[in-house]
C-alpha cells in the first residue's frame, strides 16, 4: 500500500511539473559592452543617455534666442591615473552640424529652424574639436557640459518635435 502511495504521489509530482513547463514564459537578456585602454570607466548611464530639452516657447527661439541649458553629464569611474601625465581629460563631441545654426548639432524631425548648443565651462563647444582639459583623480569623476536649443538668427523657427544626436570621444593625458 506504502509502494502504491509513493508512486501515486511521485505521478502527481511529475504531472505538476508538467504543468508548471508548460505555463512557463520565455525570454532573452542581451549584455553590451566594450573594453577599452582608457584610464577611466564610462557609467553605463552615460555612455548612451538621453538629455530632455523641454517644450520649448517658440517666440524664446526667435531671432537667436535660447532655451535654458540643461546638464549633460559624463560619469567616470575607477580612474587609474598611473599612465597619465597631466591628469586631465579631454572630450570631443561630434554629430550632424546643423545647417541654419553655426556651431550647432543639426536636428531631425518637424522642428525647424533650430539647432542643439553645447557648452563646457561656460563656452560654446566646437563640434569635433576637444574641449579643454578637466582635471581628474583618482576613483570616481564627473565631466559637467550643458546643452541648449538655439534659434535661427534670421528667418522662421517652425514648431514641432525634434530629436539630435551627439557622440563623444574621452581623451586621457
Amino acid at each position: 500500500m506504502k509502494t502504491i502511495l509513493n508512486v501515486a504521489l511521485l505521478s502527481a509530482g511529475v504531472l505538476a511539473g508538467s504543468l508548471s513547463v508548460a505555463q512557463a514564459s520565455q525570454g532573452t537578456v542581451t549584455f553590451l559592452g566594450s573594453v577599452h585602454s582608457g584610464a577611466c570607466s564610462i557609467k553605463p548611464e552615460s555612455v548612451d543617455q538621453t538629455v530632455n530639452l523641454g517644450a520649448i516657447a517658440k517666440h524664446q527661439l526667435q531671432t537667436g534666442g535660447k532655451s535654458e541649458a540643461r546638464p549633460v553629464l559624463i560619469e567616470l569611474q575607477g580612474c587609474d591615473l598611473a599612465d597619465l601625465t597631466d591628469n586631465t581629460v579631454t572630450t570631443t563631441f561630434t554629430g550632424a552640424p546643423s545647417a541654419v545654426v553655426p556651431g550647432a548639432i543639426g536636428t531631425v524631425g518637424g522642428a525647424g529652424g533650430i539647432g542643439i548648443m553645447m557648452t563646457h565651462g561656460g563656452s560654446a563647444v566646437k563640434l569635433g574639436v576637444p574641449t579643454a582639459p578637466q582635471p581628474i583623480s583618482a576613483g570616481d569623476n564627473t565631466l559637467q557640459f550643458g546643452a541648449y536649443v538655439q534659434g535661427v538668427a534670421t528667418g522662421d523657427i517652425v514648431p514641432g518635435d525634434f530629436s539630435a544626436v551627439a557622440n563623444f570621444t574621452l581623451a586621457y593625458q
